[in-house]
């Protein structure tokens, strides 16, 4: 008979009353181990599918999606190579307003670039829609070097731009936000298209245009007149009746004072310099947001006051594109198809009054022109070739 000792065994710190007992019992242990460190592997592979699959997607869908169309992944682009921080392939973002204007205001501190510049023109698009005269701006970018300029249009939220994939304007909707006449948010949606713009090193000059817009000039001319330009094309002025000093407010004061205010055409032209400067103030233009309220109309005065407190000498001050006020009316003129002619559009082109260019006469003194009605797309189109040379 066996002893009480002999009966017992000690496995793990429990006392068991045979040895054989004992060995299943570590068995059974081991095989529970084995197959819970199966099934974790097996769960851990699911889940890590499952949220890789969903992070994949919310990515996609965030930064990529935009317009009906997906576009190309980091997966398969470079997105940190130079030439994706450089100039963005496409004009679609998921940054806000806070996050792109922060990253638009960035300025390189070297003198040298790591790459052969070529500076381009931004032409950027404020429209509420569709553009109608898209036809007359094809054939102007048509066989130009796409080194040379790039496109940014600002259309109202939900509207998309319908073009083919080999259209210039493809894919140059940029996000946007509601924009209503004489607020604010015309002046946002102005910043707004200057900062996307801005992203793209090497855009130089900064043009701002309507849905009604023409260039009454050939590409080549207008890219070789802003980039030789060494101003800005501002309008900037002093007005003492009510459509001007009458919009000032003295909350304003002292940071903007009466003296500093100034009026001026809404349709500007700028370099890199001031483009950044203005997507980068913060001060002053809180302070218009603030008090630049109805009837004040942000947008002909923010930018005018702005450059000539601080940036004067560096303004041309007049606008290169043509507007008629003639009718003393809310809104200028619109020219429709009747009123396009040889002579109308060569009065623009050679204007009667002479203006400066790099501190010499110049009878060029508009490259732009509007408002063009959608009727007049025709006609433009006829003269297009042999009078603007396009």
């Amino acid at each position: 008979m066996r002893s009480k000792g002999e009966l017992e065994g000690k496995i793990g710190g429990c006392f068991i009353k045979d040895p054989s007992l004992g060995l299943l019992r570590m068995l059974y242990v081991l095989i529970s181990f084995v197959l819970g460190v199966v099934v974790g592997l097996i769960s851990s592979s699911h889940i890590e599918q499952y949220f890789s699959s969903h992070t994949e997607a919310i990515y996609t869908n965030h930064a990529f999606v935009a317009l009906g169309g997906t576009f190309d992944r980091c997966e398969v682009e470079d997105c940190l190579s130079m030439e994706s921080f450089l100039r963005p392939k496409y004009a679609m973002h998921g940054m806000s307003d806070e996050e792109l204007f922060w990253r638009a205001s960035m300025v390189p501190q070297m003198a040298e670039y790591p790459y052969k510049k070529v500076p381009k023109v931004a032409f950027m698009f404020l429209t509420r829609g569709p553009l109608p005269l898209m036809p007359l701006w094809e054939r102007f970018f048509h066989g130009q070097s796409e080194k040379q300029f790039s496109i940014y249009v600002h259309a109202l939220p939900g509207y998309e731009l319908n073009v083919t994939n080999t259209s210039v304007f493809h894919r140059r909707q940029i996000s946007s936000k509601n924009v209503e006449w004489g607020s604010v948010s015309l002046a946002d949606a102005e910043r707004r298209l200057l900062a996307n713009a801005l992203l793209d090193f090497s855009n130089e000059r900064f043009v701002l245009l309507s849905e009604s817009c023409i260039p009454v000039y050939n590409f080549q001319t207008v890219y070789e007149y802003l980039i030789g330009s060494v101003h800005n094309f501002v309008e900037s002025y002093d007005d003492p009746g009510p459509y001007g000093r009458g919009r000032y407010s003295r909350h304003m004061q002292p940071h903007i004072m009466l003296s500093d205010w100034r009026k001026g055409s809404q349709w500007f032209e700028l370099n890199r310099t001031l483009a950044i400067k203005i997507v980068s103030d913060t001060k002053y233009y809180t302070i218009f947001r603030k008090y630049c309220t109805p009837d004040c109309y942000p947008d002909e005065h923010y930018i005018p006051t702005y450059i000539h407190m601080f940036y004067g000498p560096l303004n041309a001050n007049r606008t290169v594109t043509y507007v008629d006020w003639s009718t003393w009316g809310p809104h200028p003129a619109t020219f429709g198809e009747a009123k396009i002619t040889k002579d109308f559009i060569q009065s623009i082109r050679i204007n009667k009054t002479q203006c400066m260019y790099n501190f010499k006469n110049t009878t060029i003194c508009y490259l732009f022109a509007r408002k063009f009605a959608p009727d007049a797309l025709a006609p433009l189109l006829n003269l297009s070739s042999t009078l603007m040379g396009f």
